[in-house]
């Protein structure tokens, strides 16, 4: 292919080498240790980078944030933070009547159990509510409702 006008058309664009300067003609294109230098690598400079600026050391500021969990309460106790006095607790549980100890003392009365019968549900932990206090402060820090 000859190019209509008679101008010459290149073969190949430029080589790397050729275009960021580096001399092609020269057998070693990276630092040849002098006499007295190991080839181990010490002692040898790197090739400089050729168009690519100084790493720029920029402070990085790290924030570290805690997320805690939801505390489910149940009947039982519960080791946590007490979010009233920051202190590390085993919560304190205290029963109170509610709407299945009633439900059942209700019960026992539609059965025939009315000679006082119906009250067991009041004497039964099970049937009640639970209330979870911090026991070094006293805060109410959750309960557990059975219905």
């Amino acid at each position: 292919m000859s190019a209509p006008s008679g101008v010459p058309v290149p073969s190949a664009p430029p080589s790397y080498e050729e275009t960021i300067g580096i001399n092609v003609s020269s057998p070693h294109a990276y630092p040849v240790p002098e006499h007295g230098q190991k080839p181990d690598g010490k002692g040898v400079n790197p090739p400089p980078y050729m168009g690519q600026p100084a790493p720029v050391n920029i402070p990085v500021t790290v924030q570290t944030v805690y997320v805690q969990q939801p505390v489910v309460f149940y009947d039982r106790p519960v080791q946590m933070c007490c979010p009233s006095c920051n202190q590390m607790i085993m919560t304190h549980l205290s029963y109170d009547s509610g709407a299945l100890t009633w439900l059942s003392c209700g019960g026992l009365c539609l059965l025939g159990c009315i000679a006082g019968c119906c009250l067991i549900p009041f004497c039964i932990d099970a049937l009640k509510d639970v209330d979870h206090t911090c026991p070094k402060c006293g805060a109410l820090i959750g309960s557990y409702k059975r219905l």
